[in-house]
């Protein structure tokens, strides 16, 4: 199927003659309080009987991708560039986009990532997909690895200059927490797409997101929803039929109006191949 080929028309499609398959799917997600997690619980609720679909709290891409070669999940959130990393992979879709956002202090005197170099600062929990972006950053600053609710605290204490988070805009947590501000980190993107590919893309945190009043350039990186390569037919297609009924639906309640999930792009996967029955069932649903 070429890019873009998948219509909106879709989503008025019902699955006529298709029966749901019985089961439990256990997707991992990621920590509380990120975009990860509230998407797994969305996924979760929209499950049509008798499907079942269990979310995980996990520490992200990195540990997701852990949880499906041991077999402790089925389905797994990650990062298109941890994905790359991974043999026998294969994806049911690309869902929403994640912004990596370098965040300190609204008061303090960092206006740059170079600001930064030799101070303390958090590049994501052991585990994510943040973590993986801040080592190919290479920020030259002092790494600590926390959770997000851990490193929001550690900053709003001065434990830490700053912290690096890859989720949706807004996060949440960020959100809630106030007083913050980000710094810009397009200027890496030259670089990311020499050493890693194409898979980075130049994105903006728009004006207004956590108080900003101006546009903050950062890199952005899509998300996909993967599974192994031996889910049943059935299973993924299920899945699919849940990702473009529901798709209006699968948008956390902090985040509508600035991510959302494009039915038209589920099937632009990069460079990890849709699974068979996935790809069957979007073939079925374009008609």
């Amino acid at each position: 199927m070429r890019r873009r080929t998948f219509l909106l028309g879709a989503l008025a499609l019902t699955a006529c003659g298709v029966s749901e398959p019985s089961g439990t799917l256990r997707i991992a997600g990621g920590e509380p309080g990120g975009f990860y997690n509230d998407f797994a619980a969305l996924l979760s609720r929209l499950a049509t009987s008798p499907l079942t679909i269990t979310p995980l709290q996990t520490g992200g891409s990195a540990d997701n991708l852990q949880h499906l070669r041991q077999g402790t999940a089925d389905l797994a959130l990650t990062l298109s560039d941890s994905a790359h990393m991974e043999s026998g992979l294969v994806a049911l879709g690309r869902v929403y986009e994640n912004y990596l956002q370098l965040v300190v202090l609204q008061g303090s005197p960092y206006q740059s990532a170079a600001d930064l170099i030799g101070k303390p600062v958090s590049l994501g929990a052991a585990g994510s997909g943040a973590a993986l972006q801040g080592a190919r950053l290479a920020l030259g600053v002092r790494e600590e690895h926390y959770p997000l609710r851990n490193a929001v605290d550690a900053v709003k204490a001065g434990e830490i200059a700053g912290l690096l988070w890859s989720g949706g805009v807004p996060t949440p947590e960020l959100d809630k927490a106030g007083g913050i501000r980000l710094l810009p980190l397009d200027t890496f993107l030259p670089r990311l797409r020499q050493d890693y590919g194409k898979v980075y893309e130049r994105v903006e945190i728009r004006t207004g997101v956590y108080g900003s009043p101006v546009d903050v350039p950062t890199i952005g990186t899509p998300n996909l929803l993967v599974c192994r390569p031996d889910m049943s037919d059935d299973y993924a297609g299920a899945v699919v039929r849940l990702l473009v009924g529901k798709a209006a639906q699968l948008v956390p309640q902090q985040a509508l109006g600035t991510q959302y999930l494009d039915v038209r792009s589920l099937i632009d996967t990069g460079k990890v191949p849709l699974h068979p029955g996935a790809a069957a069932e979007y073939r079925r649903l374009h008609g």
